[in-house]
């Protein structure tokens, strides 16, 4: 009987502490949540850039590893850098989180540098980390750098976690990295793929999903030295992720998301209207969704820019649309990057290699024109099959940078990071 009294007090301590937890974390009080950061025109627009520009470029170099799920800001004076993960495969245990910077004076992407790895993250969290994921990063308005990125212990990528670094010297070196508690007990299943969104007091909204018992997006609202305040619900259930964020003015925004269900295949988007406190219902769009990510971005008083694989399968062509703040009308744009073949089928090796390099020499620039040789003939091999070689553009990131410039970075053919700019000069005649 002893043993069963004294079982029995354990158990219901347990349980008092797990309600007490719970009912603290259920019924913390509500934050004033500061209005959205809107972009908006530059001052002197029509002097910026009076002649239509649009440029491609590869942001990465190196030729060994996979590299995917790419990430941009911009940085004064019309710099920018760029974070992804790469490694000998997604999920591997020497996948790294890696940066380069683009140098505006000279329009060239400098060499990469790795930002943090699994034992990094490790010795700065204080905990086992079996593989990394997704890096996000974004210039807060006070100036300091933030990356985000996700981190998994055990298991696969429903048991991830977002890890936070910050820099106050533009990328010149970083805090250690730091666990964001997004859950009151085993903190697991939070992932990012979206930009950031800043506040008008410097909060951050961040753009997370889930994939535990379930794949669903949340808004994650931060503090401005990156601390949780608060969470809320953008979508529920099964079938929608990696939401991108569009702040449409400072109370209202739009969120996008990749469709992961058997029954739309397209799009999905939700809104809300008091700063990303509460959201619509997700509706489906008038694009497909091959179940892929896309990414948006406002353009100042003209609704958005969409960049999307717009297949019901596969992820060959990487398309650019125009839409209205309502999202009903859609105006093709000139595709980003796209297979040879209009229906995607793969090509013949020797094809290929025709195909991908001049694909290659296209975005190359001075730096990385002299690789052109290796590159193809060490072809990634995970694009190829028995029936030929695929051609693959994904996981585009959008940002809109303070001088006006549109920048893109997408993953292009597994084994660059490939940038696209263009300026409004460049959209107006696109839209004419």
């Amino acid at each position: 009987m002893r043993v069963i009294s004294q079982n029995l007090t354990a158990w219901s301590a347990g349980l008092i502490v797990v309600v007490i937890f719970l009912s603290a974390w259920l019924s913390h009080p509500q934050h004033r949540i500061s209005a959205f950061v809107v972009s908006t025109a530059p001052v002197d627009a029509e002097s910026v850039a009076p002649k239509a520009s649009y440029i491609s470029r590869f942001a990465s170099s190196d030729l060994d590893d996979f590299v995917h799920s790419s990430a941009v800001t911009a940085l004064p004076g019309g710099d920018l850098m760029s974070v992804w993960f790469a490694g000998s495969r997604e999920g591997a245990g020497d996948v790294e989180i890696r940066t380069s910077r683009f140098d505006a004076s000279n329009g060239e992407w400098g060499g990469e540098q790795v930002l943090a790895t699994r034992a990094s993250t490790q010795s700065g969290t204080g905990k086992y980390i079996r593989k990394l994921g997704n890096p996000v990063i974004a210039l807060a308005p006070d100036n300091r750098l933030w990356l985000f990125y996700v981190s998994v212990s055990v298991g696969g990528w429903a048991g991830s976690t977002v890890n936070a670094m910050v820099s106050s010297d533009m990328g010149a070196s970083w805090s250690p990295p730091w666990q964001l508690v997004t859950s009151p007990f085993l903190n697991i299943s939070t992932l990012v793929r979206g930009a950031p969104v800043f506040h008008t007091d410097g909060s951050i909204g961040l753009p997370v999903y889930h994939e535990f018992l379930g794949k669903f997006a949340e808004y994650l609202y931060l503090s401005a030295d990156g601390e949780v305040i608060d969470k809320f619900r953008i979508s529920r259930g099964k079938n929608s992720l990696q939401p991108t964020v569009v702040p449409l003015d400072g109370q209202r925004a739009v969120a996008l998301l990749r469709y992961a269900g058997e029954t739309f295949h397209r799009v999905l988007a939700s809104r809300t209207e008091d700063g990303g406190q509460t959201w619509s219902e997700p509706q489906p769009l008038t694009p497909s969704n091959p179940n892929s990510s896309l990414a948006a971005v406002g353009v100042p008083g003209k609704g958005l820019l969409v960049a999307l694989n717009d297949l019901r399968e596969g992820r060959f062509k990487l398309s650019l649309y125009s839409t209205d703040e309502q999202m009903k009308v859609w105006r093709p744009l000139p595709d980003l990057d796209k297979s040879p073949d209009p229906l995607g089928t793969p090509f013949a090796l020797e094809a290929y290699k025709a195909a991908i390099g001049e694909g290659f020499r296209a975005s190359s620039g001075a730096r990385r024109q002299p690789m052109e040789a290796e590159f193809l003939s060490n072809l990634d091999q995970r694009v190829c099959s028995a029936q030929g070689c695929d051609f693959e553009y994904e996981y585009p990131y959008f940002i809109r940078s303070p001088d006006g410039l549109y920048h893109l970075v997408y993953s292009w053919n597994n084994t660059f990071i490939k940038h696209v700019s263009f300026d409004e000069a460049w959209l107006a005649e696109q839209l004419l």
